[in-house]
């Protein structure tokens, strides 16, 4: 009797483990698919805003996650927008995920010019676009070249201008590869900040 009693007690506790289990494994999933993300800088092509090593959240919400397996994209709350610091999708091998700042969107000119970024033949002369030197290198960043961003794709460059692989080199990044906004940097604790 008492080893009966033992053994559906041993049961029932091994189920509610295993049942706390998925719970806690589902709600994982659903918060790093929906809402934010963890992701790790594994080169410098964005010093010195983002240094090898960094970890940070990558807010999915904002711009609205992508659905599973889909290309559609849950409405979010925000567009991207010039001056963000983005995660996506690298077009050229779709299984790496890339880190690059927003320069310019689907329909706008971009020009290198002396190192200053034009957009629409203007000199961006705010936030932290005006205060990197960008390099013409690559085939969509020549000296005195204009290029338009087709419609519903991002033209994205590393901070680290000089030593970044980026839209210069192999062109855009269309809308649906954006996987979210790079938000905070939470590790490690000397470098705990907002993104900007």
């Amino acid at each position: 009797m008492l080893d009966k009693l033992f053994s559906d007690n041993n049961k029932k506790i091994a189920w509610e483990w295993a049942e706390s289990l998925v719970v806690a494994f589902v709600l994982a999933m659903a918060i790093r698919t929906f809402l934010i993300q963890p992701f790790k800088i594994p080169s410098g092509s964005m010093r010195m805003t983002l240094v090898e090593g960094d970890r940070l959240f990558v807010n999915k919400l904002a711009y609205g996650a992508l659905l599973p397996w889909t290309t559609y994209r849950l409405p979010g709350f925000t567009r991207p927008h010039r001056g963000d610091v983005l995660v996506f999708k690298y077009p050229v091998q779709r299984n790496k995920d890339f880190i690059k700042r927003l320069i310019a969107v689907g329909g706008e000119t971009v020009e290198i010019r002396d190192g200053v970024v034009y957009i629409n033949d203007k000199p961006v002369a705010e936030g932290a676009m005006a205060r990197i030197h960008y390099y013409n290198y690559g085939d969509y960043a020549k000296t005195g070249q204009k290029i338009t961003v087709p419609p519903g794709q991002y033209f994205v460059m590393g901070d680290n201008s000089a030593s970044s692989h980026d839209s210069r080199y192999w062109g855009f990044v269309p809308e649906e590869l954006v996987v979210g906004k790079a938000e905070v940097i939470f590790w490690p604790l000397n470098r705990l900040k907002w993104i900007r």
